[in-house]
């Protein structure tokens, strides 16, 4: 079993990560790398869990989300093609003095079967760099994604000076 801890700052606040993590539409791929459109599936969703599979790359698993805590998002994988046991993401967010957050990731991969045993020794050892890079890639969308858009021109409004 590998259990990965990584933490991040982000100027995300933890409602807009949140809202990130738990937005189950199309193009979630551009915030999460490792999970592609054609996986996607949600069987439930309420106002603070729902039940979805997602993966990419012939990986997949069904997962429990939670994120009644508004500081702590939980996904408990129910089911997968290679992970099994207390396999899982946990993330947590403190917001810091200064404006930013401090997310804080634990990853949790233990193998059903001979494929997620192999995984999920890559992922504990070489992979945690790939795994760091996703999460680092994924701050990143979502910081640009919080932005504001920018009005657009009024050509009819005064201009002031």
């Amino acid at each position: 079993m590998a259990t990965i801890h990584f933490t991040e700052l982000t100027r995300a606040t933890p409602e807009q990560f949140v809202a990130c993590l738990t937005d189950f539409g199309p193009g979630r791929r551009e915030l999460f790398g490792n999970s592609s459109d054609e996986y996607l599936r949600v069987h439930a969703k309420g106002a603070d869990h729902a039940d979805v599979t997602e993966g990419s790359g012939g990986i997949w698993e069904r997962l429990h989300y939670d994120w009644s805590d508004p500081h702590r998002v939980v996904m408990v994988t129910v089911d997968s093609n290679v992970w099994g046991g207390g396999s899982g993401h946990t993330y947590t967010f403190t917001p810091l003095p200064d404006g930013t957050t401090r997310l804080d990731v634990v990853v949790v991969r233990e193998g059903k079967n001979l494929r997620g045993r192999v995984t999920g020794l890559l992922l504990g050892s070489v992979g945690k760099g790939v795994l760091r890079k996703a999460l680092r890639n994924t701050v990143r969308s979502v910081e640009a994604r919080r932005q504001p858009s920018p009005e657009p021109h009024d050509p009819t409004a005064p201009h002031t000076r």
